[in-house]
Parts: C-alpha cells; structure tokens; sequence
C-alpha cells in the first residue's frame, strides 16, 4: 500500500534520493498538503523556474499519493522532453524504462502494464480524452509547461476542469515557470465554488549570471527570414565565447538559441568548420532522430571534449541541459501566425519576448556562475513584448475546432479556457470544417469528424490522407502528408522535388519522413471506410502530388494569372494573389495546388505580397474534383456608366474559368442597378438640373416642416430605393440609358397629398423681383442649414422694401445682390435694413464705375430695372 503522505513505502518512489539537491524538494510539503489525501485528491499550480526540479518531483509525489486509483499522466509540450524526462525519472528512480516510469509520442511508446508515471506530448491526451472523457485509470495529470500558452495546453486545461468537475477523484497539477500561475489557477478552481486551485511557489537558486550584449552590425532578419549574415555572426560569438569559456574552465559546455532547424543546421556546421574536432558540435531540434536527441541532453562523460549544443526554442524550458554555463541568445523565435485577409497561417519569426530570453539566460546559471551572450541590442530586449503571444490568438484553429466540436463544445461555446479564441478565427475555422463534412451547419461534430479527429494530423490534411489514398494510394498520400506535416523546404516551393529527395534521403530527415509516411498509411488503412467524404480526382501520374494537396487545401488551387509567365504569378481560389520564388521550376505550369503560402517581403512573391512555399502542378480537371464546393455558375449583371450588362460565369471559387455576354433577366438587371447605386450612391443616376432643384426643395420643406414632407437625404432615398425609384429601376434594367431617366418623377411620387397643392406657395422655384425678372431661386444641398438664395442685380430690386420669406414668412431669403458686372455687392436677408446703412456706401463706390447704370438716393421709390443703361 502506497503510504497516504507521500513518503517513501513499499512500491512507492523514493522522493528523497530523487529530489537530492533539487531546489523543489523544499516545497513538497506544501504541494502535498494541496493535493489532498487519496480520499479527495485536489488541482494545484506550482510556479517554479525551470531546473529547480518540479518536473522530476511532482509526478512521483502524484503516484504516492493517488496512485492506488491509476497512472499519473504528465504532458510535456514537445516530444524530446518527454523522453528526456522519462528516461531521467527512471534513472533517478533506479528502475527501466517502459516499467515503473514510462512515455508515448507520436510514433514510439515506451510503456506497459506496470507503469505507473508516463509522458505524453498534449496531442495524445486530447486523443486520448475524446476517446475516453472520463479518462479511466488515469488517477493525475500534470500539465507542464503551461507558461508557453501551447494551444493544445490550452485546450487541456479547460477540458480537463471540465473532467475534474464531475470526476471528483481526478488530481490536475498545471506547472508553470512565469508569473501567469493565477491564471491558470482560477481556470482549475473547486469545483465546489471554493476558489481558486492553490499556487505552490518555488524561488530561484540560479548562480551569478553574466550578462553580455553583442549586437550584429546588420538586422537580424531580411526579406528571405533569418539573415545569413546574423547567422555567421551568431556562430562567430559561440565559437569566441566557447574558447575563452573553456580556457578558463574545461567543464563548461555552451547552449546556443535559434529559431528555427535550418537556422540550427546552418550555425552547427559553421561551428563545426570552426572549431574542428575539438568541439563536439550537437543539434537539437525536432528534425533531428531520438538518439541524437538523447544525446544532446545527455551530460558528457569522462575524456569528452567540451560540448556546443545548438537548439531551438525546446531547450528553454522543457529541457535541463547537463552541463551548460554558457549560453548564446539569437534573440529570435519561430511562432503561428495567421493571415485571415489572405487565408494564410504558416510559422513566422519574430524577436522572443523578454520572458523567454530571461529563461534562456537562465540556463546558463543552473549548476554555477553562468554567461549569457545576446546577440542583439539592449534596445532590442527592452522593445520584445513581456511574453509569448499564447497561441490560441494567433494561430490557425481548425485542428482546435474540431477537438471542441468532439468534446461538445461546437466553436469554443460553453468551455472556459485561458484565454477565448478570437471569434473571426473560430468562425473560419467552423467553415473550413464544415466544408471537409467534419461538422454540420450548427457545427456539432459528424461521423466523419470523428474520424478526422482521430489522425494525428491537421483536419485538411487528414482528409487528404484518407481520401488520396483511394486513387493515389494509402503509402502515397501519406508520404505527400508526412512532407507537408513536417519541418521541410521545398526547393523553388516544387513539392514534388522535395519528395522525390526525401525517398532518395538515407540520412535522418529521410529516415524520419519514411517512418511517419509508414505510420500515417497505416492509420489511413484502419479508417478506410472513415471520412465519407469528396473523393479524390482520378490524376495523371505527374499531378498524383497536386491531387493530393488540393484536396487538403481545396481554397488554395491555383490559376497562373494572364501575363507573368515569367513572373510566376499565380491567383488562389481564396482570392489571395501569390508568386512563386524566383527561378521556380513550377512557374510554367497553368494550375497549382498550393500548400502552404506566406506573406512576403520585398521582392520574394513579384510584387504580390505573398510568396508560394510549397506547390504542385494539377490539371483543371483534379481543381474541380477537389474543390467541387467552390464551383459556381451565375449570371452576373453589372451596372456601369450608365449601362447595364451581363455576363454567364463560372467559377471556381475566386478564379474565372469563363464568361459569356447575355442577355439580363429583368429582376437581375433590377438587382444590379440597385447595388450599383447602393455602391456607388446617388451620384451612379443622372440627374438633370430641374430634378435635382426639385430634390432641394423637397429637402428644404422637409427641413423646416418635417413630416409629411419626405426625407429626400442619400441615406433615406437609399434606404427606400425600391419604393420611390420603382419603374425607373425596371427602364434601367430594361437597358434605358440612365440619362433618358427623369428622376423629377419619382420624387413627384414621394409628395404628400394634399400638401402637395402648397409646393409652389412654400417652396416657389422662383422669385418675381420688381424689375420683372422671375429669378431661380437655389436651395441648399440635403443636409445643409443654408438659407434659399436669389442672386440677382441690385437694380432689379429697387422699390422692394422688404425680403421674401419662405414657407410661410418661416425663412427669409438670402439676396446676393449684384453689380452691372454680376460681381457680388452685398449679401443680406434683411433689405430694410440695407437700404437704410450699407446702401449709402456701395453707391458712393459704385456710381464712379458704373455712371450709365442707375444709383438712386432714393432706393425706396425708383423704378426697378433689369436694364444695364441708363435711358436718354
């Protein structure tokens, strides 16, 4: 019987030989007395840097204490850890591997009936959640790593509250090394109410750190990603530093950060034509094979020459490097990003935040006084963000769409999470999947999602593999899935090329993709009846690739765009424009299916802003078979300068594969108009002189008096198009050019009756002056305060005492009065007064310009004239 405080008894860990010297050790107690007795096991937080030991304690304390009900799960983020931690939790435990302590990743599992501790990568304990919720003879989970806000860790944790709600006996441990612990620790709260889980606390025992900042002359990154003169820089700093560091203490072994393989590939062999032989220059990435793997983060024995471990971001928190004082920082990390405008998600590479390039310096100072060289500036880390982006926010989420659409929470709705996903990117992600048939219109999960959700790839792409392989074969689909799903560069983005050299590759990267192409086509045969889904394009031996991919990504077949034969512009069914590199192989062909496209700098993608990655050549045959719900034949009427026209087209999604002129049927001409005015406005109609001034009466009226005179604004007349533009709409659909429309009749319709009688009385069209002269007069525009204005000359209005009001004595109109010459004199809606002051003074000015022209003392009572000579 296990002992119920934890300590060590018969079948229990010894937590005291495998916490020696750990710093952990010290807050066992605390996370004992959190997780409860066997009887009512509890959900707790720990907050601990990395290497202070809590990954190689917390686990065994599970098993002491709840291990009677099942085995205690422990996630580690990428599949490296997980067996590094396993196999170093065996050896702490002095027991084997696959025994008492064990793990599982994609494609290996080292565990048996007797485990009681296994690591798992999150990816197979959500499989292992949606096919078992109630997760039986699972008695903890421990979710490590939570700070890196992975989205499969995300996800977790909500489903997992979700679990311990109703499975009282379930322990949840989340395992952080930031300060985000309350975070997590509200999501994991009683489930009673009670509040949030307890956070267990551990300090930092890093040793003194020297930090140096070593910027590189020039940016780190340019148009084509990571310079390759920031690399060269990077490999220079680590094989200076390594030197001196070594010179002064043989013992130490330095640990270099970059984001990406290619970039690791790049600065190992640099360091390795550097240094020689007398450096071991070791690579850790995901690409690289599990025994190269194991020996990265395996100490170094006796007699071995210093080690330089050059890595990606995995080795930051997810990995204790024995041995390491020294570190080399690029400064840089590879994270999900996603384009919703272009449809577009791919890695991209970005500064790391301030957090993660703390935890890297870290590393260096774990077993003694460290170094920490960056390659970049103080500015540089003062200006990074404090922490990761969480990737729930930026990343595609259709593979995380389908997981909660299996888990009965259809779009994210009714699950709590650390952060909710972004509603515009859940929704795409609902519709992707809905288009595979994984979900129905309201988004609950289909058979075949189930499937889906069970291939241990992106939905598009397990689709790909289970449908390709009914006409391109199972082994075949799955060796093109294994390319797209893993970390490969296509040369001059031809997939094709790529494939063929990775089935004549005898080393690792060809090792590796072999393998998982046997595994995924091993998979794709158990489900052959699965999917139910469009079955593939029957493809010529050439386009069997591109078949392939089209159905994965059917919104990103390709049509090569009329005139850039030498450019390589292609248009994605998406609507995204994209181009190929420079010198691509691919370039000639008419159709691509594309997989994977990212936005571009510079001149990468000919000007188009976003560059084709990884490609392969289709006919329009395979793009209608594999995008066959993207197929639309309409007749498409457009109403432009004035005219009406129409075309039948048929697309293919946002590519024209033809147009045919026709004739219009009347209500789709009457649709066209329409939109073309709510497009475009008013201004898309002619509009004669006496129809626009009958507009601006009706609008002044409507100012003044409101209803029942009709609002005859842009926004109202737009808003009741139908009702006031009626027949006219039918002429104009009919093909009547819009300048035979008189829209002085439509707008007669909109006046009210019998208020319509007073128009002329309210609202004249013109004014009779004393001289004679009946002047227009001008109405302001719609929406303008404007008074009504009469331009006319000054001799025209002798004799007229008072100004004109309008709308029943309302509003006085606004006279411009005029010289001989028709140039202003004066403005004034009061000419009473005018007469009386301001005149004296535009005659005494006046009457020297102008002597044959009338300039009375007496405005009052001279004759009115519209003559421009005085008579003899």
């Amino acid at each position: 019987m296990n002992p119920p405080d934890g300590l060590p008894g018969a079948g229990a860990f010894d937590l005291g030989a495998i916490g020696a010297g750990l710093a952990f050790a010290g807050s066992l107690s605390v996370l004992r007395k959190a997780l409860g007795s066997s009887g009512s096991p509890g959900a707790a937080v720990v907050q601990a840097p990395p290497g202070t030991g809590k990954t190689t304690l917390v686990p065994p304390l599970l098993a002491n204490l709840h291990g009677r009900r099942g085995r205690v799960v422990v996630t580690q983020p990428r599949r490296v850890a997980a067996r590094a931690a396993a196999r170093r939790l065996s050896a702490l435990d002095g027991s084997r591997l696959a025994g008492r302590v064990g793990y599982t990743v994609r494609g290996e599992r080292q565990a048996g009936p007797d485990t009681r501790i296994e690591f798992v990568t999150p990816g197979i304990l959500l499989r292992r959640l949606l096919s078992d919720p109630g997760l039986e003879g699972t008695a903890a989970v421990v979710l490590d790593e939570v700070h890196e806000r992975g989205l499969e860790t995300d996800l977790l944790l909500g489903m997992l509250a979700e679990v311990r709600a109703l499975r009282g006996d379930l322990a949840v441990v989340a395992m952080s090394a930031t300060l985000d612990a309350p975070r997590f620790a509200a999501l994991l709260g009683d489930a009673d109410g009670g509040g949030p889980a307890p956070v267990v606390d551990c300090p930092a025992v890093n040793h003194p750190l020297d930090v140096q900042w070593l910027p590189a002359p020039a940016a780190r990154l340019d148009v084509r990603g990571v310079a390759r003169a920031f690399l060269d820089h990077v490999a220079a700093a680590a094989a200076d530093a390594q030197v001196r560091a070594v010179a002064a203490d043989g013992s130490v072994d330095a640990l270099v950060f970059l984001p990406g393989a290619r970039e690791v590939s790049y600065v190992a062999a640099a360091l390795r034509s550097r240094l020689g032989r007398h450096v071991d220059v070791l690579e850790l990435h995901g690409q690289v094979g599990p025994a190269e793997q194991d020996r990265a983060v395996s100490g170094r024995g006796p007699g071995d020459p210093p080690r330089i471990i050059v890595s990606t971001d995995l080795a930051e928190s997810s990995l204790t490097v024995p041995g390491v004082r020294l570190v080399i920082d690029s400064g840089l990390s590879r994270e999900p990003r996603r384009d919703a405008g272009r449809g577009m998600s791919g890695l991209v590479t970005v500064s790391c935040s301030r957090a993660s390039a703390d935890q890297r310096a870290g590393r260096a100072a774990r077993q003694g006084p460290g170094t920490v060289v960056r390659c970049y500036s103080q500015q540089a880390y003062g200006a990074a963000s404090a922490h990761a982006t969480p990737e729930i926010n930026v990343a595609d989420l259709t593979g995380a769409a389908l997981v909660l659409a299996c888990w009965g929470a259809p779009g994210g709705n009714g699950i709590a999470l650390p952060d909710p996903p972004p509603r515009q990117a859940m929704e795409d992600a609902v519709e992707v999947l809905r288009e595979l048939g994984a979900v129905s219109d309201d988004g609950q999960v289909t058979a075949a999602g189930r499937v889906l959700a069970g291939i241990p790839a992106d939905p598009r792409l397990a689709r790909a593999l289970l449908d390709g392989g009914t006409s391109a074969g199972h082994q075949f689909a799955a060796g093109v899935v294994a390319a797209l799903s893993g970390d490969h560069r296509a040369p001059g983005a031809d997939l094709p090329r790529l494939l063929a050299q990775l089935s004549a590759d005898t080393g690792p990267a060809g090792r590796r993709w072999s393998e998982e192409s046997r595994r995924l086509a091993a998979l794709a045969r158990r489900q052959q009846d699965g999917a139910g889904v469009v079955p593939a394009a029957t493809a010529a031996a050439g386009e069997a690739v591109g078949a392939v991919v089209a159905l994965a990504f059917p919104d990103r077949v390709a049509r090569r765009v009329p005139g850039s034969d030498g450019a390589g512009q292609y248009l994605l069914a998406s609507g995204t424009r994209a181009g190929l590199p420079a010198g691509s192989t691919l370039s000639g062909h008419e159709w691509l299916a594309v997989a994977e496209v990212s936005r571009a700098e510079g001149r990468d993608a000919a000007g188009t802003g976003a560059v084709i990655r990884a490609a392969a050549p289709i006919s329009l045959g395979v793009a209608e078979a594999a995008a066959s719900h993207l197929l639309a034949d309409t007749v498409e009427a457009e109403f432009s300068g004035g005219r009406l026209s129409a075309r039948r087209t048929r697309r293919l999604g946002s590519l024209v594969l033809s147009a045919t002129p026709v004739r219009p049927t009347a209500e789709q001409g009457r649709r066209a108009v329409a939109a073309a005015v709510q497009s475009s406005g008013l201004a898309a109609l002619a509009w004669s002189t006496a129809a626009a001034s009958f507009r601006r009466r009706l609008a002044f009226l409507h100012r003044e008096l409101g209803a029942p005179w009709p609002d005859v604004s842009d926004g109202a007349l737009l808003g009741r198009l139908e009702e006031w533009l009626g027949p006219e709409l039918g002429d104009l659909a009919a093909g009547k050019p819009v300048t035979a429309v008189d829209l002085a009749d439509p707008l007669r319709r909109l006046l009210p009756w019998p208020e319509a009688a007073r128009l002329g009385e309210l609202a004249p069209e013109y004014l009779e002056v004393p001289s004679g002269s009946r002047v227009r007069i001008d109405y302001p525009e719609p929406g303008d305060a404007a008074a009504p204005v009469v331009a006319v000359k000054l001799q025209e209005c002798f004799g007229l005492a008072e100004s004109p009001r309008l709308v029943g004595g309302r509003v006085p109109v606004l006279f411009h009065l005029l010289s001989p010459a028709r140039r202003p004199l004066a403005v004034t809606d009061d000419l009473t007064s005018f007469w009386s002051g301001p005149y004296t003074q535009v005659r005494a000015e006046m009457r020297g310009r102008y002597p044959k022209h009338p300039w009375p003392e007496d405005p009052w009572s001279a004759p009115a004239t519209a003559r421009t000579k005085q008579r003899r």
